[in-house]
C-alpha cells in the first residue's frame, strides 16, 4: 500500500481556472511530480475522469447551493483537501458581488431571467469544509505549488509565510512604491510570492490575503505620510477579500 502513488484530482468551482493553468506551467517540475503522484481528474490537462482520488485540489469559491453539495462530496472522498488560489482561499475577485445587495449580480448578468439562477454570497471553501493545505495568490506561485505538493507527499505541514510582502520587497531590493507616489497593499499582505507583482512594475493588490496580525497602525501611518485616502485603499483591498476583509476594515477605521 505504501508503494502506491497518491491519486490527485483537480476541481473547479467559481473561478477562471487560471491557477490550474499555472500548474500545467510547472513543466519539468510537474514531470518530476508525476513520478510520485497519479492524476485521475484534471480537466485542463487530461480527459480522464475518475473518482478514486486521495488528494483533491480545489480551485474557485462557493457561490451556489449546488457548489456546497458538490464540495461536501469531494471532502468525503478525499483524504486531503488543497485550496488552490485566491478564490478558494479568501473568496477572490468573485466576492466583489458581495458588496452589492442580493440579486444585483443575477440581474446584471442575466437581466430579467436572473431570478431563475440561484446564487449565494461568495465564500472561500473553508467556510463549508475542512481544508488541509492552502496555496494563496492570483494566480498561484509555481514555487509554492511545488513546495506544497512535496509537503503532501512527505506527510508534512506546510507553513504559510506570516509576514508582509514588504519583507520580500526589501530582500529583492525594490524601491518602495509609496516613495514613487503609488499606493500598495504590501504592508498588510501575506508574503510568499517573492513580491512578484512589484518586481514586474505593478502594485500589490493583496491577492494572498492578510497576514494573521496585520500592522494596521503602520499601514495608517503610511497613508498619513503620503496623503492617501483610507476609503480608496479599502476599495483596493476589497478586490480580492470582499468576503473576508470586514474585520480589517473595521479595525483600521478605528485608528
Amino acid at each position: 500500500m505504501k508503494n502506491k502513488k497518491p491519486k490527485f484530482a483537480f476541481f473547479d468551482f467559481t473561478d477562471c481556472e487560471g491557477c490550474q493553468l499555472q500548474i500545467v506551467n510547472l513543466n519539468t517540475v510537474l514531470v518530476e511530480l508525476l513520478e510520485h503522484i497519479e492524476i485521475v481528474n484534471f480537466r485542463e490537462a487530461t480527459s480522464e475522469r475518475r473518482n478514486d482520488y486521495d488528494v483533491a485540489v480545489v480551485e474557485g469559491s462557493v457561490s451556489t447551493p449546488h457548489d456546497i453539495e458538490r464540495l461536501v462530496k469531494i471532502r468525503r472522498q478525499a483524504k486531503t483537501i488543497v485550496a488552490l488560489g485566491a478564490c478558494a482561499t479568501i473568496g477572490g475577485v468573485n466576492a466583489v458581488k458581495n458588496l452589492n445587495p442580493p440579486g444585483i449580480a443575477q440581474h446584471r448578468v442575466y437581466g430579467d431571467k436572473g431570478k431563475n439562477f440561484e446564487t449565494l454570497p461568495v465564500k472561500p471553501i473553508d467556510c463549508f469544509i475542512k481544508v488541509d493545505y492552502y496555496i494563496q495568490g492570483c494566480p498561484v506561485h509555481l514555487n509554492e505549488v511545488a513546495e506544497v505538493f512535496k509537503c503532501i507527499l512527505a506527510g508534512k505541514k506546510y507553513d504559510m509565510p506570516n509576514y508582509p510582502v514588504c519583507m520580500e520587497c526589501k530582500m529583492n531590493e525594490n524601491v518602495c512604491l509609496y516613495q514613487k507616489g503609488q499606493d500598495c497593499l504590501g504592508p498588510v499582505t501575506r508574503a510568499g510570492c517573492g513580491s512578484w507583482c512589484i518586481n514586474n512594475n505593478n502594485i500589490c493588490y493583496s491577492c494572498r490575503g492578510l497576514v494573521d496580525n496585520p500592522a494596521v497602525d503602520a499601514q495608517r501611518d503610511i497613508l498619513d505620510k503620503y496623503g492617501l485616502k483610507l476609503d480608496e485603499m479599502l476599495a483596493k483591498f476589497s478586490l480580492y477579500s470582499a468576503c473576508g476583509g470586514e474585520k480589517y476594515d473595521q479595525e483600521i477605521k478605528k485608528r
